[in-house]
């Protein structure tokens, strides 16, 4: 069992949805309430992970961040070091091929709100800010939950992506996946099926711990 890789994973995973929280709760209120020109190409492109081979985004990704880049030129003039192969760049790189899986979940679980109670806050004088957590957000919290889970899960199992951006340091970027996928290449599959198992119990409790507590806020908001 490689416990660095999971370890790795697991910080990778953190990481990822402390950056989406905010993003999925504010973009994905502003994609369920706005009605503006070229929202549906907006949409489309946050879709866009979703659809492309991982090969392609990653690709994609990797000339983004490598040094002959304006983005990798400044990022080693500033901190020092390269993006690519690095656990930062993987961040990045995650944050970038989760946005479908955090923001599109929001935006329904927005959309879900009744407008009449919307419209009951302005009208007692409640600011934006107060009913987006007043009201808003306890009646979207199933949706951004649910994002917060598929962000989470989708990380832990990322391969392609993860491989082309970071590589596979032991220690900086080898992830649970990866390791499973050197594991099976070195032909050890009994430590690839252990970590394939953790990996699957892992996803597997998360998933059903949150379908309990949106169940259970379920009854107490109905």
């Amino acid at each position: 069992m490689d416990w660095t890789a999971l370890e790795l994973s697991l910080r990778l995973a953190g990481w990822t949805v402390a950056i989406l929280l905010p993003v999925s709760i504010l973009f994905g209120r502003f994609l369920a309430f706005r009605q503006f020109r070229g929202k549906a190409l907006v949409e489309a492109l946050v879709m866009l992970p979703l659809v492309l081979p991982p090969t392609v985004l990653g690709f994609y990704l990797l000339v983004t961040f490598g040094r002959n880049s304006p983005i990798g030129q400044l990022w080693q003039d500033v901190f020092g070091s390269q993006l690519v192969f690095s656990f930062t760049g993987l961040v990045i790189a995650s944050v970038i091929f989760n946005l479908p899986f955090a923001i599109q979940p929001a935006q329904r679980g927005f959309q879900a709100i009744p407008a009449e109670l919307r419209e009951a806050a302005s009208c007692c004088g409640m600011s934006p800010l107060r009913a987006l957590w007043q009201v808003e957000l306890p009646l979207a919290w199933p949706g951004v939950v649910t994002a917060m889970v598929l962000t989470f899960a989708h990380t832990l199992g990322e391969f392609g992506i993860v491989l082309m951006v970071g590589g596979s340091i032991p220690g900086e970027t080898r992830t649970i996946a990866i390791s499973i996928y050197d594991r099976v290449q070195a032909f050890d599959t009994d430590s690839a099926a252990i970590m394939s198992a953790v990996l699957v119990a892992i996803s597997v409790t998360t998933i059903a711990v949150t379908f309990a507590l949106s169940a259970r806020v379920g009854r107490r908001l109905s």
